[in-house]
């Protein structure tokens, strides 16, 4: 990873200081309707371990609801993955370096051991810089070469602000309601290029059902 200076790694310490208690503060006045929370369970009781994966653009909510549980994820090597990285460490995830443009086989590398040590990893499977909605293929590499199942999940607000990036990130507003709807777990057979294509049609495919569901939650 390449060094930071000083001035660097204090601006990302103020960074995740500042951003921690906006964004819990923000999720604890959230209503939260869920479905498939099962599916979580029973991964864990087979032995295995989640890997979750969800759009980028929906990960603010993402970090409330999965506080807490070990979950591992991939930030970049540069400032922006330091002041993530210290915000993500608040919420209780932990890191592995890399990106799928600089550092992605040492980040996946990390994340196989981890997984191997009996902690889950997630991915937002069109990050880090899109597009949007196309799932890239590095959370089904790392399915098929390890026999961890991928979960996938949507998060959708019932009243929310967009950003205006290349992701559409949704910030939910203020006790709004907050739709969470987890896939059953995807099976990835092996590593192969053309096993990991076919399952990584199938992710896209699963998660865009999974918005309308949560969509349909929204409205009842």
């Amino acid at each position: 990873m390449p060094s930071l200076t000083a001035s660097q790694r204090f601006q990302a310490a103020a960074i995740g200081a500042a951003g921690y208690p906006l964004v819990a503060g923000l999720c604890r006045t959230l209503t939260w309707k869920t479905e498939g929370v099962a599916n979580w369970d029973a991964i864990v009781q087979s032995g295995r371990q989640p890997i979750l994966a969800l759009w980028h653009g929906r990960i603010l909510a993402g970090l409330h609801y999965f506080r807490h549980r070990g979950v591992v994820v991939i930030t970049s090597q540069n400032f922006d993955g330091e002041w993530i990285g210290r915000i993500l460490g608040r919420f209780g995830f932990g890191t592995a370096r890399g990106s799928t443009s600089r550092g992605g086989a040492r980040g996946l590398l990390q994340l196989r051991r981890d997984l191997a040590a009996g902690r889950p990893a997630a991915f937002t499977v069109d990050g880090p810089r899109g597009p949007a909605r196309v799932a890239q293929p590095g959370a089904l590499w790392l399915a098929g070469a390890t026999g961890h199942p991928i979960l996938p999940y949507h998060i959708e607000a019932s009243r929310y602000w967009t950003a205006n990036s290349w992701d559409r990130t949704q910030i939910p507003k203020p006790f709004s309601t907050v739709a969470v709807t987890i896939g059953e777990p995807l099976h990835v057979a092996d590593s192969k290029p053309a096993t990991v294509e076919r399952a990584r049609l199938e992710l896209e495919a699963v998660l865009a059902r999974l918005e309308q569901r949560a969509l349909q939650m929204l409205e009842q």
